[in-house]
This record gives C-alpha cells, sequence and structure tokens, in this order.
C-alpha cells in the first residue's frame, strides 16, 4: 500500500536536519510532482501507476536530507542522494517499486560506464530509469532545480549536452514519450524563475 501525502510529509519531517531543508526538499518534490501530473494531463499514459508516479514524486530527493552535516548540504556528496534514498526508505518499509525510484532518477540515468568513466561514488551498476514510472519522475525531475528555479527545455538540454550526445539523444527521448510541461504558472505559483 502507498503512503498518504501526509505520511510522506511526516517522513521528510523525520530526516529533515532544520526546517530550511525541510522546505527546499519538500517543496522541490511537490513541485516535481505537479510537473509530473501535468504532463499526464497534457499526455495520458494508459498504463502508468499514477499513484506511483505521485509518491515517487515526493520521495525521489528524501536521501538529500543524509547529505546535511551540521546544517550545511555536503555538495561534494550529492551524486549520492538516490543512493542515500533508496536506503532510507528500504529501512522504513517501502516496496521496491518506490525505492527504485530515489536511486534511479539522477540525471537522465547513470550507467556503469558513466560511474567508471566519471570515477563517481557510487557502486558498479546501472541507475537508469527502467519502467514508465521511474522515467516520468526523473524526466519531471528535471524541470526544477533545488537552486530553486524553473528549468526550460532548452535550457536543461544544454546542461545535460554536456555529458554527451546520449545524455541528449535519451532526454529527448523521454520529451516524445512524455511531451513537454507548460512552466509559466507553476513558476508564478511558487515565485521561481524559469532559467
Amino acid at each position: 500500500m502507498l503512503p498518504t501525502f501526509e505520511d510522506i510529509e511526516l517522513l521528510h519531517r523525520k530526516y529533515a536536519p532544520s526546517e530550511q531543508a525541510f522546505e527546499l526538499v519538500f517543496t522541490h518534490s511537490k513541485i516535481v510532482g505537479e510537473i509530473a501530473a501535468s504532463l499526464l494531463i497534457a499526455k495520458p499514459q494508459p498504463n502508468i501507476d499514477e499513484k506511483l508516479v505521485a509518491v515517487g514524486c515526493l520521495l525521489h530527493d528524501i536521501g538529500v536530507y543524509k547529505l546535511y552535516e551540521e546544517g550545511v548540504l555536503n555538495e561534494s556528496r550529492y551524486i549520492t542522494h538516490g543512493l542515500e534514498g533508496y536506503q532510507l526508505l528500504k529501512a522504513e518499509g517501502f516496496n521496491e517499486s518506490v525505492c527504485r525510484i530515489a536511486s534511479h532518477h539522477t540525471g537522465v540515468g547513470l550507467s556503469r560506464e558513466d560511474i567508471e568513466a566519471q570515477n563517481l561514488a557510487l557502486p558498479d551498476t546501472d541507475l537508469l530509469a527502467e519502467t514508465q514510472e521511474e522515467r516520468l519522475v526523473m524526466y519531471a525531475d528535471k524541470f526544477h532545480s533545488k537552486k530553486p528555479r524553473f528549468n526550460s527545455f532548452d535550457a536543461y538540454s544544454k546542461q545535460v549536452a554536456t555529458f554527451g550526445a546520449d545524455k541528449t539523444e535519451r532526454f529527448n527521448e523521454f520529451a516524445n514519450e512524455f511531451g513537454l510541461p507548460v512552466l509559466d504558472e507553476l513558476s508564478v505559483k511558487y515565485n521561481h524563475p524559469i532559467n
């Protein structure tokens, strides 16, 4: 059984090291959920579990809290936040489908080859979004940053291109699968600029 919004908010509060960290991560997670929901409205996906997507959006970044040291986010370990989230959610008793969304949402996916070539502090395994739900959460996440700001499709395309043509191709595949979000209303609602 999937948790309620209230259960998820309590879980965020349990692990957030400060109110500021909670606001940053939980607000981002809600925004990613709103982006995913809007994509599903604009381009329905008949075989997708919308409830799992909603829960995945709200929990995908919960591992970020584990990277705070004395109230400050350790940016040098940020690449590990997905795996930290996986472990946290596993320890809380969540099923594998929810846990995998946390560990498989970074960038547009990290292959074993990426991890080795970039000498990332991650296990020697593929961390690629495979299910529709994993792909949608990963994709929706790219349109908002905890800076906080929204990323236009073009802005994120330029950013992801620095990691190779295969990453740009994967991002374009997600766009073909799920469409492009409209960010203007969300930008006004949350007072976060669009990059």
